[in-house]
This record gives C-alpha cells, structure tokens and sequence, in this order.
C-alpha cells in the first residue's frame, strides 16, 4: 500500500523556520514527482513546490519563492520542505504528494498519493 508521512510542523514565530519530512512507502519512489501544498482553513488547496523525479528540478509558488528550498533523498524515499523566513500567512496545513503521470503538477488532481497533512502554525 503506497504510504506518505509527513513531519515536522509545529509553531514557530515570524522570521522562523521549520524543516517538513516526507517519507514515502509502498510505491517506487524515483518514478513519481513530489508535490508540497497547503490549505488554510476556508481556502482551497494549493501548490507550495514541487521536484522532478531526478531532483534536477524544482518549482515553487511566487509567495515562497527564495525562503522554501524543496529537496528528496537522503534516505531515498523522503522528500523535504526546507521553510526559513516564515510569515504568519504560511499557516496552513501542509500535505506532501506523488505523481507519476504529470511532470511538476501543480493542480491537486494529478497526485495520485497524498499524505495525511501537518499543520505550521507561524504566529505573528
């Protein structure tokens, strides 16, 4: 059964960081891109960055781009969310996601496995 797990999150001042972990289970990893989004609540679920299969490319939404570094392996099967400089609207739970099918998705509904989400809190 293909599993992912994320950890990590937590509660964390403005200017902060935290580091999320994705481990990933049941399923080839190195076949399928990785996806992190969030969603806050009343809003709709959305992309944060993704990394190609090979980790030789990346994408992120504008908002976080140059303080969220995505990154994979080591151990081969987890993937990262490195979060510095952390804003209170970077609250939100956040979810990693696998997808064989579409390279560096960025719509929900081309991940075929999500995991069960982490919150980050940043407070102001």
């Amino acid at each position: 059964e293909a599993q992912l797990v994320e950890s990590g999150g937590g509660l964390v001042q403005t200017g902060g960081s935290l580091r999320l972990s994705c481990a990933a289970s049941g399923f080839t990893f190195d076949d399928y891109d990785i996806g992190w989004f969030r969603q806050a609540p009343g809003k709709e679920r959305e992309f944060v960055a993704g990394i190609s299969r090979s980790g030789g490319r990346t994408s992120y939404r504008d908002s976080v781009e140059g303080r969220f570094t995505i990154s994979r392996g080591n151990p081969k099967t987890t993937a990262y969310l490195q979060m510095n400089s952390l804003k209170p609207e970077d609250t939100a739970v956040y979810y990693c996601a696998a997808t064989e099918d579409f390279a560096l998705a960025s719509h929900p509904a081309d991940y075929q496995y999500w995991g069960q989400g982490t919150q980050v809190t940043v407070s102001s």
